[in-house]
């Protein structure tokens, strides 16, 4: 997966694009690609501003106070990271996962995959394994915040292609109920209880 830090990155819109949206006074988004997204907004739309902004105001104060906003030419330079909060908020609802709470990762948000997390919770195999090895194994993007000093880390995770992280999750976790039940005393196959005995049947792991 590909990671866009919002401490770091600096969003280039085309500076037309964007006065011809602000003039609208519609709500429309800004993608982290710097692209003008219109409503209804959809999983591959991971935005860094969603509003309405005052059509009276300069360009460079348009979108608010904590926007970073540079013209330059026929470009419009935007920082977004002291609006961090909110775009986490309204990004939330179309990630794949959300892992910007103190408690981690706790589900997914499709059936498939989260059906996977939930099963394969029986054999102590975590989310936080699972979003690892999503963000080695698939194509995506994590917006996230992150900073050394003090350290900081927060992410949205969305992922391309849903069908293909739900393969790539069933078949690692496939793989390691079957080795575990092979080689841990404490998920002997006869030793199983109701819950691990249906986790293991929905890997095809017997």
């Amino acid at each position: 997966m590909k990671k866009f830090n919002l401490f770091k990155e600096i969003i280039t819109v085309d500076k037309n694009s964007l006065q011809v949206a602000i003039d609208a006074q519609k709500t429309f988004g800004i993608d982290i690609g710097g692209k003008i997204c219109h409503e209804p907004f959809t999983t591959d739309d991971i935005l860094i501003y969603i509003g309405i902004p005052d059509a009276k105001a300069a360009l460079c104060e348009a979108l608010g106070r904590k926007y970073q906003v540079v013209e330059d030419g026929s470009r419009v330079l935007i920082k977004a990271f002291s609006n961090w909060q909110e775009i986490i908020g309204f990004n939330t609802p179309r990630a794949t996962y959300d892992d910007t709470t103190g408690d981690g990762v706790d589900e997914f948000s499709t059936k498939e995959m989260e059906d996977i997390g939930w099963h394969a919770a029986e054999f102590n195999i975590n989310y936080r394994t699972l979003v690892e090895l999503l963000e080695e194994k698939c194509e995506g993007t994590l917006i996230c915040i992150e900073q050394e000093d003090p350290y900081q880390f927060s992410g949205l995770g969305f992922i391309a292609d849903h069908k293909h992280a739900a393969e790539t999750l069933f078949a690692y976790c496939q793989k390691e109920v079957k080795r575990l039940i092979e080689e841990d005393e404490d998920f002997e196959k006869e030793s199983l209880n109701d819950d691990e005995l249906e986790a293991a049947e929905f890997f095809k792991a017997l």
